[in-house]
């Protein structure tokens, strides 16, 4: 599989993004937080390309319903880091790997559209 898409299949935001790919005829995986939890190596490898404070999501019903010493502990990369591994719905999605290696966050139909038709 050279694209591997992760999150939460009920979020809408990867509901959109599954569909964007599956109405495009983009072969891609699936890996499921919920089901499969996350993987630690590669929250390492997105942590180093798009950076911590992207991929924690601070608008989404999980951070608002986190208490404020679990909230400042989540303060930096390995607070976040620890945060992510233990709650993964605090995990902005999609989190993307594509086939060139790059890593994006979020869905963006315009980037996508450019990234695969390149």
């Amino acid at each position: 599989m050279a694209i591997t898409l992760y999150g939460i299949p009920n979020c809408d935001t990867v509901k959109k993004a599954r569909a964007w790919l599956a109405d495009r005829g983009v072969d891609h995986g699936f890996h499921d937080f919920r089901k499969q939890g996350v993987p630690a190596d590669r929250l390492e490898r997105w942590q180093a390309a798009a950076g911590w404070e992207k991929l924690l999501n601070r608008q989404g019903t999980t951070w608002r319903a986190l208490d404020e010493a679990t909230q400042l502990r989540a303060g930096n990369a390995q607070g976040a880091r620890d945060l992510m591994l233990s709650q993964p719905s605090v995990i902005k999605r999609p989190v993307v790997e594509w086939a060139d290696g790059q890593v994006t966050v979020g869905f963006d139909a315009k980037a996508w559209e450019a990234r695969t038709n390149a």
